[in-house]
């Protein structure tokens, strides 16, 4: 394991929560395995029929260790997704170093401000952000759509993009000669999806904001034009919902408050969008909060919470956007930032970097001096980077109010959440036996000095011929998509369907996901989280 997520910690301390983590991993995979109705995941891991897991205790001291960490499969399949190494789920041996990277700020930033009357006109906080609301690319229409609040907590606005950059704030005829879609009544936070794998064209997007003690839920054909379609069971603010592809669930994630804890998450699933909205208080179970490990921040010394997490699928696993709240100054808006964490039975978390992955501002005068929040759908994938819409509110000094709320672009190398890394001496990794049905090896690498070459094990660790360390042409190029090649041999198709191991040698480079193909284009399968550009559903099929 990395070492950034035993920060803080004893030996003692180690030891006991390594302990506690592996008796619950080991009981869930002998649950699932002996279930016949455990569902069984495209990575390999099955879950036991009584789903999703009860025996979370808020707040936390400590984040446990996954249960698909401490116990992986036998064999892990590998054909949905590009495979991103922020753990070691496929890690068998490596001498490399894991490296944790974070977004960075694009240049355009603050892409979308308040400078509309319907937006201008709530002093001191002119807004023009999402909150959560929405951040997808509609691959029907070609174009960028970001859904968010115009006005402090009023009404629900749509801007279009064709880049991603530059955005346009359309006339529509909800409220004529705005781009408002919903309202302008009061509303907290708000969730928009784009639902591509919807079959009523009627219920292509879902809408949910919060007001009066619930989410009030919507659907629409456009985006623009919105039909009420119920109410949630109770909740707090800032509750929002995602979809969960890989197990065909839509999950609502819950703001709750614990003592000794304050903010934490609930967590609520279901087949159809409307049964995932519909439970009581004691149907939504105790999913996830801060814990100690969040570091205080040395000026509030206040113990972290959880405010919010948004999450969505990206390639083979999901990844969750943990807003994290550290604290409230009496003369500064709440310095709330960003950090990630990854699931890949998407209930269990694991948030190996504390650090903010996308964080506020110190700077006063800054656009996010105070309070840096994720966008629904989290990201999308634009060309070889991914684009992270967030809130910013530059604040007021002095007071606690948010000031001016604009929404800001950071951007990451796709699959750049963490790679593994080597010096000019070099280094290996070795995964776990996997099983492929595709033909060609792909990997996202940097080798700007030195090389990478790979080679198939059989699952006891014998190269197989022809695919060997030797044979492999060595890749010299810093690429989010390169195919690895051996002479003479055309694809994988010779090992596909069996186990075998990769071994990748890499010397002066970081590599950060790898995967085996159908095609030579190179497409993944996976999820791409909110889309992009050149994808015609949420789906990786066309690269």
């Amino acid at each position: 394991m990395h070492p950034s997520q035993h920060r803080g910690l004893t030996r003692r301390d180690f030891l006991a929560a390594t302990a506690a983590a592996t008796t619950f991993g080991l009981t869930a995979a002998a649950r699932a395995a002996d279930d016949p109705a455990a569902t069984l995941l495209p990575n390999g891991i099955r879950l036991p029929a009584d789903w999703p897991p009860r025996g979370v205790s808020l707040p936390l001291a400590e984040l446990p260790t996954p249960p698909y960490l401490v116990s992986p499969p036998d064999v892990i399949p590998i054909d949905t997704g590009r495979q991103l190494l922020v753990d070691d789920f496929l890690v068998a041996e490596s001498t490399l170093e894991r490296t944790y990277h974070s977004a960075t700020y694009h240049p355009a930033t603050p892409v979308l401000k308040p400078d509309q009357p319907w937006e201008t006109g709530t002093i001191p906080n002119p807004t023009a952000m999402p909150f959560s609301d929405g951040a997808f690319y509609d691959p029907k229409e070609k174009r960028f759509k970001l859904w968010y609040m115009g006005g402090h907590v009023r009404g629900t606005c749509l801007a279009t993009s064709d880049d991603g950059i530059h955005w346009t704030k359309p006339r529509l005829d909800v409220v004529a000669g705005t781009n408002i879609v919903l309202g302008p009544a009061w509303r907290d936070s708000s969730t928009v999806w784009l639902d591509d794998a919807e079959t009523d064209a009627e219920r292509r997007y879902k809408l949910g904001y919060f007001a009066g003690g619930a989410m009030q839920l919507f659907f629409s054909a456009d985006g623009v034009h919105w039909n009420r379609a119920g109410t949630s069971g109770p909740t707090g603010d800032r509750s929002t919902f995602f979809y969960n592809p890989f197990r065909k669930k839509w999950v609502f994630s819950i703001r709750a408050d614990v003592s000794g804890g304050g903010r934490v998450r609930r967590y609520h699933e279901g087949t159809d969008f409307l049964e995932a909205a519909r439970w009581s208080q004691d149907e939504a179970v105790p999913w996830v909060g801060a814990d100690r490990l969040d570091p205080e921040r040395s000026d509030l010394k206040t113990r972290c919470q959880l405010y919010n997490l948004d999450c969505v699928a990206y390639e083979s696993l999901m990844l969750g956007l943990f807003t994290i709240w550290r604290g409230q100054p009496r003369d500064r808006a709440k310095p709330n930032e960003l950090c990630v964490g990854f699931s890949r039975d998407g209930f269990h978390w694991h948030r190996p970097e504390r650090k903010p992955f996308i964080p506020v501002s110190e700077e006063q005068g800054d656009w996010n001096w105070g309070n840096v929040q994720s966008a629904g759908g989290c990201c999308l994938v634009v060309g070889d980077e991914l684009y992270f819409y967030v809130s910013g509110r530059g604040g007021v000094p002095g007071s606690t109010a948010s000031g001016t709320c604009t929404t800001g672009l950071a951007t990451l190398r796709r699959d750049g959440f963490a790679s593994l890394d080597a010096g000019d001496a070099g280094g290996s990794l070795t995964t776990r036996p996997v099983r492929f049905r595709g033909r060609f090896l792909f990997v996202n690498a940097a080798v700007p000095r030195g090389e990478l070459r790979a080679e198939v094990l059989d699952a006891s660790g014998r190269v197989i011929a022809p695919f060997s360390r030797e044979n492999c042409i060595p890749l010299r190029e810093d690429r989010t998509r390169s195919l690895v090649a051996w002479k003479g041999q055309p694809d994988l198709a010779g090992v596909a369907g069996r186990p075998v191991r990769f071994r990748f040698h890499l010397a002066g480079g970081r590599l950060y996901a790898f995967w085996v193909s159908p095609s030579e284009t190179g497409a993944s399968l996976g999820y791409v989280a909110a889309g992009g550009p050149g994808f015609g559903s949420m789906v990786d099929e066309v690269s």
